[in-house]
């Protein structure tokens, strides 16, 4: 987005009356000439300003793009916004490529080519938040799984938020949750899920992706069986509140990084521990009971055998335990 224009949604979003166009145009180095132009633009982008003897008052936002997602945004992410993207992901690969430095929201509308894990194909129809963030964190590789638990408890928050009880499925899908009033044998339970990528040295992390996908306004005919939509649920929502909510969770959670808490978070939200799982890997498949997390993301679960630590692996819930989600 411009950066005069996005510095003109910043002021007029800091202001709790209106600016006057003079002070806009002293205040951005440009003539009021250009102020109106700007002003035109995002009217066109969705935002509903007022404008009176006083000057401009933003009342309303309505449009889901790169201004808007920004207005009112407290996550220090930049936000780079297409009506399409063959994958976020690779959108934000190409940005690190270019050696960009500050942290990026890539934002896309529709997806051509999205994909979860394992390079499966997820489907990515207008109307979901499909969303990567490029980031620069000062740590360890070994410290990046974290992340992806992160982003897990950050979707449940905001999804919370538009009161649907959501819990997570290790170690990335946000899932209905079992005894939510919507659920019946006949309905879907993903909701979102998680695809980390990352570049660097052996003790050096150059940038992070966190690709997240909500399905947010879809049809739950345009989703995979196992799939639904916050529509579907409770009704369309507002695709740019939601997304802001997501993102400023995010931020807070991971600035600064504090593994404990989010580990201490995605426990309180966990649908896996304490479930009958089986655990499929490249060597192997286990089966038993999930009893914990650890640093800085396994599985541990409770074999016939003993006890396993998982890395990583596809997680199947063979039956519920007592566990209430």
């Amino acid at each position: 987005m411009n950066k005069t224009r996005s510095r003109l949604i910043k002021m007029l979003h800091d202001s709790s009356a209106p600016v006057s166009g003079p002070a806009l145009a002293a205040r951005l180095d440009v003539s009021r000439a250009a102020i109106w132009k700007h002003i035109e633009a995002l009217r066109d982008a969705g935002f509903e300003i007022d404008s009176s003897p006083d000057g401009y008052n933003v009342t309303a936002v309505t449009g889901y793009n790169g201004p808007t997602i920004t207005f009112g945004l407290e996550a220090p992410y930049r936000v780079e916004y297409a009506d399409q993207y063959e994958s976020t992901n690779d959108r934000a690969r190409e940005l690190a490529k270019m050696d960009v430095t500050d942290d990026v929201a890539v934002v896309a509308d529709a997806q051509t080519g999205g994909r979860g894990r394992l390079d499966r194909q997820w489907s990515s129809p207008s109307g979901g938040i499909w969303v990567s963030l490029l980031l620069h964190p000062r740590c360890s590789p070994a410290e990046l799984p974290v992340y992806t638990f992160a982003a897990a408890v950050a979707v449940v928050r905001a999804v919370q938020q538009c009161g649907i009880d959501v819990s997570i499925k290790w170690p990335n899908d946000v899932l209905l949750s079992r005894d939510a009033p919507e659920v019946d044998s006949s309905t879907g339970r993903k909701l979102a899920g998680i695809l980390t990528e990352t570049a660097g040295e052996a003790d050096q992390v150059s940038w992070l992706i966190v690709g997240i996908g909500l399905n947010a306004n879809i049809d739950s005919t345009a989703l995979p069986p196992a799939a639904t939509s916050l529509q579907s649920v409770t009704g369309a929502v507002d695709r740019r509140a939601l997304l802001q909510r997501v993102l400023n969770s995010f931020a807070e959670l991971t600035n600064p990084i504090d593994s404990a808490d989010i580990l201490d978070a995605w426990r309180a939200h966990s649908t896996t521990l304490n479930q009958q799982v089986r655990i499929t890997t490249p060597r192997k498949t286990i089966e038993g009971i999930a009893v914990d997390i650890q640093a800085p993301g396994a599985l541990i679960v409770q074999t016939d055998e003993g006890t396993e630590t998982v890395h990583a692996g596809d997680c199947e819930h063979l039956r519920p335990t007592g566990n209430n989600s």
